[in-house]
């Protein structure tokens, strides 16, 4: 095979090694960072302490609440008041965090139901469990008339029907894909550099790529968060959405700076290997790589 064969193949090998990265990243991360209930429940857990998701929560429930409590006007603000105060109170209790982790992961389940099926309905978390545990903390600390609070289901929608298109199909390639693309990645940077005439520019081509790709994949990571909480409805609090957001991806961001450490990290060994062999090699003498040297010796 000739020198410029060998050259243009190699090149090719790792382009698509360096594409191939950070789409392995984000397919690993759906199937075994969102997909896996267990590894979602241990990320969702911790949300239950945020302090932007425990206002978010307690409004949501104290509004359902007060929209089908009727008293006097006179008694409207002291009651408002006392069940917004008590709705905070709530998230600070063990109750409060059993019902959030009984609700994100009915909230994980219904979006992986939705994304895994064809129907085309919106994807919605029922706050009724919640409000049934506030129910209860007030009945057993004898709040007058803390019974006769209606359990409503006050439904939040997570994902709208009409985005359900789309995700289904990029989170189907992804899935399929979750295991077979990172392995392509590293198949194809080995084949490359294996094949290339000056292998040390090959590792220091790849190790470069390597780093684009990563920061091109956090980039994209920042910019789906604004596009995220840009289409939020205006009830929604974005600063919680922006830490449910922020906690799903914080795996694909950790491995988007071990890519982009990693791409560096190798790009620096082949600038300072070949710049250690020339200050080595007699003045005047050509550069020669190990690769290039043994094709000679084979012709």
């Amino acid at each position: 095979m000739s020198p410029a064969v060998r050259s243009a193949l190699s090149a090719v090998l790792i382009v698509l090694a360096c594409l191939l990265a950070p789409l392995g990243a984000l397919s690993a991360w759906a199937m075994y960072g969102i997909g896996d209930s267990g590894r979602y429940e241990a990320t969702m857990a911790p949300l239950a302490t945020d302090a932007d998701v425990r206002a978010a929560i307690a409004a949501g429930v104290s509004d359902g609440i007060l929209r089908e409590v009727h008293v006097r006007p006179r008694l409207q603000g002291p009651v408002n008041l006392f069940v917004r105060d008590a709705a905070r109170s709530f998230t600070e209790t063990e109750a409060y965090r059993t019902a959030w982790e009984a609700a994100s992961m009915a909230a994980h389940d219904a979006v992986m139901g939705a994304l895994r099926d064809d129907h085309a309905r919106a994807v919605t978390v029922d706050l009724a469990p919640v409000t049934e545990r506030l129910k209860d903390q007030l009945v057993d600390d004898h709040v007058p008339l803390a019974n006769r609070i209606p359990v409503e289901h006050t439904e939040i929608t997570v994902l709208e029907a009409e985005d359900l298109a789309q995700l289904r199909k990029g989170f189907h390639v992804l899935e399929v894909a979750g295991f077979w693309l990172p392995v392509a990645a590293v198949v194809f940077a080995v084949a490359g550099i294996l094949l290339a005439v000056c292998r040390r520019r090959a590792v220091l081509a790849t190790g470069l790529g390597t780093a684009l790709g990563a920061a091109l994949l956090g980039i994209a990571i920042a910019v789906g968060r604004r596009l995220t909480l840009a289409d939020l409805p205006p009830d929604v609090s974005r600063t919680a959405a922006g830490a449910v957001y922020d906690a799903l991806t914080e795996t694909l961001r950790l491995v988007s700076w071990l890519l982009l450490a990693l791409g560096l990290t190798v790009a620096l060994t082949a600038l300072l290997t070949g710049a250690y062999r020339r200050s080595r090699r007699a003045p005047g003498a050509p550069e020669r790589d190990p690769a290039e040297q043994s094709t000679r010796v084979r012709a």
